[in-house]
């Protein structure tokens, strides 16, 4: 695929973000942390995350206390997540990603996500995803904190890849996105962990579904044909 057809499916992720996650205004993440590689502070098994408040003045921001400023940065950390077309679990990447992981684990913890729909499903050559994580599901939601993203440079975002969404300001917030088939974009989007074999198997549904289309042609596909609700988002014990 060329870069110039991968920028163009980029600023489709960007745009939908732009309606609003918590920071920035982002269809996924707008947040603002560092940590780990990104330059936090802390010890070699710990990140210090600099969290901030979104954007202010978002009537779909849901208030919700920011997590620790000092967190985990080794090892992996799993989300079991029931949906409506069955359960799965995320592997969540502490070492490589140890602010986004930190503030999955603790929105889930406060039940932030639950009973959220997926808004979003992309099956565009290069780009096929499905997004959630905004509480409201309108696209435009997410929490009131946000931290910074934290990307390693690559391109190329194959099948079980979880990834934060954002709006192209540098800040994540609470929208994610599940990769069901290899996307190719620019590496601005903070890779947070991986989906099991049971999620691969909800997402290819999802993907056989379809979505209706209503975000074509800009930023592009639309909300799943047959609804995606994530029932219940918890910590694995």
């Amino acid at each position: 695929m060329s870069r110039l057809r991968a920028a163009g499916l980029a600023a489709a992720l960007l745009s939908l973000a732009a309606c609003g996650d918590g920071g920035s205004g982002a269809a996924g993440p707008t947040a603002g942390a560092g940590g780990g590689a990104a330059g936090g502070g802390g010890s070699a098994s710990t990140a210090t995350c600099d969290w901030v408040a979104a954007r202010s003045g978002n009537p779909y921001a849901v208030e919700v206390p920011t997590p620790p400023e000092e967190v985990p940065a080794e090892g992996t950390a799993a989300l079991q997540v029931g949906t409506s077309l069955g359960d799965l679990t995320l592997t969540l990447d502490r070492a490589g990603a140890p602010c986004a992981a930190a503030s999955m684990l603790h929105l889930a913890g406060q039940g932030f996500f639950d009973g959220s729909a997926c808004h979003r499903e992309v099956d565009s050559e290069g780009l096929q995803v499905l997004q959630c994580g905004d509480p409201t599901g309108t696209g435009a939601g997410g929490p009131t904190y946000a931290f910074p993203t934290d990307v390693d440079g690559d391109e190329t975002y194959p099948r079980g890849t979880v990834a934060m969404a954002n709006s192209g300001q540098g800040l994540d917030g609470s929208q994610f996105f599940l990769v069901w088939g290899d996307s190719l974009l620019p590496p601005d989007y903070t890779v947070v962990g991986t989906v099991d074999d049971a999620g691969l198997a909800v997402l290819d549904q999802v993907a056989a579904n379809g979505n209706d289309g209503s975000l074509d042609p800009s930023p592009g596909g639309g909300a799943p044909t047959v609804p995606v609700t994530l029932t219940s988002v918890a910590p694995a014990p």
